[in-house]
C-alpha cells in the first residue's frame, strides 16, 4: 500500500476515534446530568413501561363515590369532620379498642404507614370506633399513646354508634356490626379504604381492570400471601398513598 494512502487511513481512524470520543463524553454528561435532575428515563424509547397508570375511582351508578359528611370527636376531645381532611389523602378504618382479633394488626399496619408518611402535611388517617359507648375519648388517647401514634392527623373518632356504623355500611360499604356472640362482641370488616385530597375513594385494578375497592389490613407485609392468596397488601397501600400524594 502506498504510504500516502496508508497515512491517509491512519489520520482516518484518528479523526473518527475523535468523534467517538467527543460523543462518549457528551453523552456520559448528558446521563449525569439528567440523574442529576431525575429524568433518566423521561424521554427512554421503554419509559411507556414504567410508568403506572392512576388509580381508578370507584363509581356506583355512574357516580364516583366520595366520602360522606361526618362529625365525631377525636382522642383529644375535638369535634373532627370530613372537611378537616379535604386536601389530604388518607385511609380509613373501622375498629374497636377492645377487639381481641383483627384491630391490634390493623392498628399495628396503619402504625407502619404512619412511618412512612406521617411527616407528610398532606397525609392523614381516620380511624373509627365502632364500640364508642366504650371507647371515649380516654380510651382512644391510651389506645393511641399504646401504638405510639405521633401522626397529628390521624384522629380515632367516638359518637353515636348508630351514626358510625351507618357511615361504614352506608358510606363505605364496610361491615360494622354489634353481634353478642363474636368476639368483642362486634363484627367488622378488616378492610382499608383509600381516599384522594377531594374525598373520593380510589384503588389500583386488578388483573381484569376492575378496582380492587379496599386493602386488606389484616395482612403483615411479612406473612406475604394469606389464604385467600392476597399479597402485599400493605406494600399495594404505600404505593397507592404515595400516587396520590404526588397528584
Amino acid at each position: 500500500m502506498p504510504q500516502g494512502a496508508s497515512n491517509k487511513k491512519k489520520y482516518t481512524y484518528v479523526w473518527v476515534s475523535t468523534i467517538v470520543l467527543v460523543f462518549g463524553i457528551f453523552a456520559v454528561y448528558e446521563i449525569t446530568k439528567r440523574i442529576k435532575d431525575g429524568t433518566v428515563v423521561e424521554n427512554d424509547r421503554m419509559a411507556g413501561t414504567a410508568i403506572e397508570e392512576p388509580l381508578s375511582f370507584i363509581v356506583n351508578n355512574g357516580t364516583k363515590r366520595k366520602v360522606p359528611s361526618f362529625s365525631f370527636y377525636n382522642q383529644d376531645s375535638v369535634l373532627v369532620t370530613n372537611k378537616d381532611y379535604l386536601g389530604k389523602v388518607y385511609v380509613v378504618d373501622f375498629f374497636f379498642t377492645t377487639c381481641p382479633t383483627i384491630c391490634p394488626i390493623m392498628t399495628s399496619n396503619l402504625v407502619e404507614i404512619q412511618d412512612k408518611f406521617g411527616d407528610k402535611d398532606k397525609f392523614g388517617i381516620a380511624s373509627f370506633s365502632i364500640n364508642p359507648r366504650y371507647d371515649t375519648p380516654e380510651r382512644l388517647r391510651a389506645y393511641a399513646e399504646k401504638y405510639g401514634i405521633t401522626d397529628k392527623d390521624w384522629n380515632f373518632m367516638t359518637g353515636q354508634q348508630e351514626q358510625i356504623h351507618q357511615l361504614a355500611s352506608e358510606g363505605f360499604y364496610i361491615m360494622a356490626d354489634e353481634v353478642e356472640d363474636a368476639p368483642g362482641g362486634f363484627e367488622h370488616s378488616g378492610m382499608f379504604a383509600l381516599v384522594d385530597k377531594n374525598g373520593y375513594l380510589r384503588s389500583r385494578v386488578d388483573a381484569f381492570g376492575n378496582p380492587i375497592i379496599y386493602y386488606r389490613g389484616t395482612i403483615t407485609e411479612k406473612q406475604g400471601v394469606n389464604k385467600e392468596g392476597e399479597t402485599q397488601q400493605i406494600t399495594m397501600l404505600k404505593e397507592d398513598i404515595n400516587k396520590l400524594l404526588l397528584e
